[in-house]
């Protein structure tokens, strides 16, 4: 909760209000017919209520919208206060509901076969799962000879936003991987690990396992067998959405809600972060590599994934939303 409130405090809240002026400036010079928002991008919603615009809520994370916080209603009113006071603050009109639900239609990037029963709201929504491009235009470079068809490649990352703090969960990663390198070999997202280039020589890499900053995820996702991860909604999607199980170790903000939904689909195991030996971590790798439970679950997912359309989904609902037409929702809703 500690870390919920700073969240809200030094970050969201600061950023909405910085927001308001440059979004309404944007709005003038566009004239959009319907802003899409994030949904902890609040200053979005604040500029389309003062503007009096049609706007959408885009959640590329579902924790807000399966009862995360039920039990908590001082947690929940607390957060309402916040946002009604910022409303007051920015002179946004009173009657403006939560920000961060638009009460004409919200994108959300999940199905319920990962993140369960979504409630009711505001307003319309629709499941679209994730929005994932065949590609990213800044992909790095990757020594794909390294890969070694003969056995089961896992990779192993922690995210954009958790430098420095991984390096015990690294370390236990790689002692886990070692112990089975006869039939795994590994790609570890470490920053601090040194750039691959184009001219590093297979033969000349370590053969059981590649330590890189970065890595080409998409297009590896397809030749992985499992991803090692702490539990960010994009990766496990983006995991999922390939067909591959995972083992989750989440650090903070929505990652042990991601987690819970992951462990509950039968798509993935989880170990504790902060605790979790090599022998843990190893197990937990073997039960997803080896268990049909796992498999079954993993490809429910998938196949919910590809059904809910994402981009192309997202876009027909705008599209029909700018237009005036009814936003029809796949979805039954949620709970705030």
């Amino acid at each position: 909760m500690a870390a919920l409130k700073f969240l809200w405090e030094a970050f969201l809240l600061p950023l909405a209000e910085a927001m308001v002026p440059v979004v309404e400036d944007a709005v003038e010079s566009f004239r959009p017919d319907v802003l899409v928002v994030d949904q902890q991008a609040v200053g979005g919603a604040l500029a389309a209520e003062r503007r009096g615009l049609v706007w959408a809520t885009l959640a590329t994370t579902s924790a807000e919208f399966t009862g995360a916080l039920d039990g908590m209603p001082r947690v929940q009113e607390w957060i309402r206060d916040a946002l009604r006071s910022l409303t007051l603050r920015t002179g946004a009109p009173s009657g403006a509901g939560d920000l961060r639900f638009s009460p004409y239609l919200t994108l959300v990037c999940t199905t319920e076969e990962l993140a369960g029963p979504i409630g009711s709201g505001p307003g319309p929504v629709e499941l679209i799962g994730p929005a994932v491009p065949l590609k990213r235009s800044a992909a790095p470079w990757f020594p794909w000879p390294w890969l070694d068809p003969g056995r089961t490649t896992v990779l192993v990352s922690l995210g954009t936003a958790n430098h420095g703090a991984g390096d015990r969960f690294l370390r236990v990663c790689r002692e886990a991987l070692k112990q089975r390198a006869d039939r795994i070999q590994a790609v570890i997202v470490d920053p601090a690990a040194r750039p691959a280039h184009a001219t590093d020589s297979p033969g000349r890499l370590d053969p059981d396992l590649l330590e890189v900053p970065a890595v080409p995820q998409l297009e590896l996702l397809p030749h992985t067998g499992a991803v090692i991860c702490h539990a960010g909604h994009n990766t496990v999607c983006e995991a999922l959405l390939h067909g591959v199980p995972l083992v989750v170790a989440p650090i903070r903000d929505d990652q042990p809600v991601v987690a819970g939904q992951v462990v509950r689909a039968e798509a993935g195991v989880r170990v504790r972060f902060g605790r979790a030996t090599a022998g843990q971590v190893g197990a937990a790798l073997d039960a997803v590599l080896e268990g049909d439970d796992f498999t079954a679950g993993t490809r429910r997912v998938q196949e919910a994934f590809r059904r809910a359309g994402g981009a192309a989904a997202a876009a027909a609902r705008l599209e029909r939303l700018a237009a005036g037409g009814p936003a029809i929702s796949l979805g039954s809703g949620f709970r705030m």
